[in-house]
């Protein structure tokens, strides 16, 4: 089952120091696709990415963490125009703000880093669980823009999961 009371408990212990922060509750008020907010997605990519890892027997820690932060851009990418288009930028964002709100292992890094490939073809994931949040980012983002989220009443379960 998708939202196990057991697999939620694991999850926030993983990511609960990080969703207390005021940088992470910033994501609140940034609009992502389709009436989701930049704090919405990236704790479904969060738990997604950490589910699947769970299940792989690899790193859901780092999975989770760094799915967590990889929108940590913390700018309206519809209005502002931050520097260079926004899919090609935004990764850099995210990494210097998650730099300077936590310590970061490589493998966060380097999630957050690259998981806007294969659109930033030079930027190919060094880690599996890097493969896992670019890979759940646009599994979220489609389901994001064609109104999953409302008719499998995510937004409900995701706040069961924070």
């Amino acid at each position: 089952m998708m939202w196990d009371s057991v697999d939620l408990k694991a999850y926030h212990d993983c990511v609960a120091d990080l969703l207390g922060t005021k940088e992470v509750n910033e994501m609140r008020d940034l609009d992502h696709h389709a009436h989701i907010s930049c704090y919405e997605h990236s704790v479904f990519v969060s738990y997604l990415s950490f589910r699947i890892c769970r299940r792989l027997h690899i790193d859901y820690r780092a999975a989770a963490r760094g799915g967590l932060l990889h929108d940590l851009f913390l700018y309206d990418w519809h209005t502002d125009p931050h520097e260079g288009m926004h899919g090609f930028s935004h990764p850099k964002a995210a990494l210097k703000n998650a730099k300077e709100l936590c310590p970061l292992t490589p493998k966060e890094e380097d999630i957050i880093l690259k998981h806007m490939w294969p659109l930033t073809l030079r930027q190919v994931p060094k880690y599996r669980e890097s493969f896992v949040v670019s890979g759940a980012d646009k599994l979220c983002a489609l389901m994001e823009m064609f109104s999953f989220y409302r008719i499998l009443k995510i937004k409900r379960h995701l706040a069961l999961a924070v």
